[in-house]
């Protein structure tokens, strides 16, 4: 990857911005961070630089989503075994992804998420049952949601159903979130930096993106109080069924791409 200084520089001005916009969308929702600035900063270079250039704003804007929660402490007590989970899975997956394709897993991510809407939409969510069995739906949807970060990174979509699912309370929802995204990111950090592709460098390079995104998710948090919790609702659906949609396009562009010419050489 080229250093941050080797980018053109209307470049860097761009991911400049596309982070303070991403920081500001993860500030008012309380996550979507690297679901807006990964695709947008991977249409600039690729999908690895991507990556590796909003490693640190990433970790930036969780930690700051965390501190700005109410009763976390709290929160964390009693959601543990989910955050748990959520790092055996992305450990998992992260493995998973080294050794096969991710394809058949943002498949099946978006089967569930279809799914879960459709029954939702139904009335028919099994919250009740979710809670009467606390430890093992958290086991359970820990160990899928830090699965499928480590196979899909979209780790928020099971998340989000998860928590829809037993009606969390924002407050609470938003700092345990991101806690999970943490874990999973930091675990991404440590391989990555195992396979070296992180250095010091790229984390001292980053620095400036990283300010941007926490300038912009503070921002964003003073505005998520002014969203009521009906249209807050109504924005994770639509959130998810996007990112069905999505999933589904990457399994397609998956196909394509091995059936082609090019892609078999």
């Amino acid at each position: 990857m080229p250093a941050i200084t080797e980018l053109e520089p209307l470049v860097y001005v761009a991911v400049l911005a596309v982070v303070g916009f991403a920081g500001l969308v993860h500030g008012t929702l309380g996550l979507g961070f690297p679901l807006v600035a990964t695709p947008v900063v991977a249409a600039m270079s690729d999908v690895r630089t991507a990556i590796l250039l909003t490693l640190l704003p990433t970790v930036t804007v969780n930690v700051a989503s965390i501190v700005g929660g109410r009763g976390y402490g709290e929160s964390l007590r009693r959601f543990w075994p989910l955050v748990g989970a959520s790092l055996v899975g992305a450990v998992s997956g992260s493995w998973v992804l080294a050794v096969a394709s991710p394809e058949p897993f943002r498949l099946l991510l978006a089967v569930l998420i279809v799914s879960f809407l459709w029954v939702s939409h139904r009335g028919r969510v099994p919250g009740a049952a979710l809670t009467r069995h606390a430890l093992v739906s958290m086991i359970a949807f820990g160990l899928v949601s830090g699965f499928a970060g480590g196979t899909t990174n979209v780790m928020v979509a099971v998340l989000i159903v998860y928590f829809l699912a037993i009606e969390m309370p924002r407050a609470t929802m938003v700092p345990i979130m991101n806690t999970c995204f943490m874990t999973g990111k930091l675990s991404q950090i440590v391989v990555l930096w195992l396979a070296g592709l992180v250095t010091g460098g790229l984390l001292a390079q980053t620095l400036p993106l990283a300010g941007v995104a926490l300038i912009a998710v503070l921002g964003g948090q003073r505005l998520r109080e002014r969203v009521p919790i009906a249209t807050y609702r109504r924005i994770l659906h639509w959130l998810l069924a996007g990112l069905a949609a999505l999933l589904v396009y990457q399994f397609l562009a998956g196909l394509g791409a091995r059936g082609s010419p090019i892609a078999t050489a």
